[in-house]
C-alpha cells in the first residue's frame, strides 16, 4: 500500500498570495485603461460634488465610481461620511465601486492635480460614465467590473486597488 499523506506548510493565503497580487496588478493596469480611455470621450467626472450631481441627475449611466484615499483621508470624518453615502447610493444601483489608494497617481492618470482655472482637482471620487453615443464595450471595463462583482461575492463591497507609482 502506497502512503498517500502529503503535509503542506503554507497557508491557503500564502498559496493564493501570488496569484492574487498578479489579478489586483491586473485590475489595476485595467482601471488605468479604463480612466485613459474616458478622459478624452469626456466620460470623467471628478469631485465629490460634483459626482453627487451627476448620480442624483443620471445614476444609470455611471459605470463605475472610484474613491480614492490617501493616508491623511482616513482621518478626515466629513469625507468619510461622503464616502458612506456614495457608498451606499451606488450599491442601491448597481454601480460598480473601488477605492483606490494613490490620489497622486490617480491625478497622474487623469493629467493632472490642478484644474483649468489654477484651483486643486478634488480627486477623492471619479465617476466614469457610459458615452450616450454608443454603448460602451471595452475589454478593460468588463475586467473592473468582473472583478467588483467577484469582489461582492465575497463580501468585499469595496475593493481596494493599489494604483502602483511610475
Amino acid at each position: 500500500m502506497v502512503d498517500l499523506d502529503f503535509t503542506y506548510n503554507m497557508t491557503f493565503e500564502e498559496l493564493s498570495g501570488d496569484c492574487s497580487q498578479e489579478r489586483m496588478d491586473s485590475v489595476a493596469k485595467a482601471l488605468e485603461e479604463v480612466l485613459v480611455s474616458a478622459l478624452p470621450q469626456g466620460c470623467i467626472t471628478v469631485g465629490v460634488y460634483e459626482a453627487a450631481k451627476s448620480l442624483n441627475v443620471d445614476p444609470d449611466n455611471v459605470v463605475l465610481c472610484i474613491l480614492a484615499t490617501d493616508d491623511e483621508d482616513v482621518k478626515d470624518v466629513a469625507l468619510q461620511i461622503h464616502f458612506t453615502l456614495i457608498q451606499a447610493f451606488c450599491c442601491e444601483n448597481d454601480i460598480n465601486i473601488l477605492r483606490v489608494n494613490n490620489t497622486s497617481r490617480l491625478a497622474q492618470i487623469l493629467g493632472g492635480s490642478k484644474q483649468s482655472g489654477g484651483e486643486p482637482m478634488d480627486l477623492h471620487c471619479v465617476l466614469v460614465t457610459s458615452p450616450h453615443s454608443t454603448s460602451w464595450k471595452d475589454p478593460a471595463l468588463s475586467k473592473v467590473n468582473r472583478f467588483c462583482r467577484e469582489s461582492r461575492c465575497m463580501d468585499q463591497w469595496v475593493p481596494i486597488i493599489n494604483l502602483p507609482d511610475r
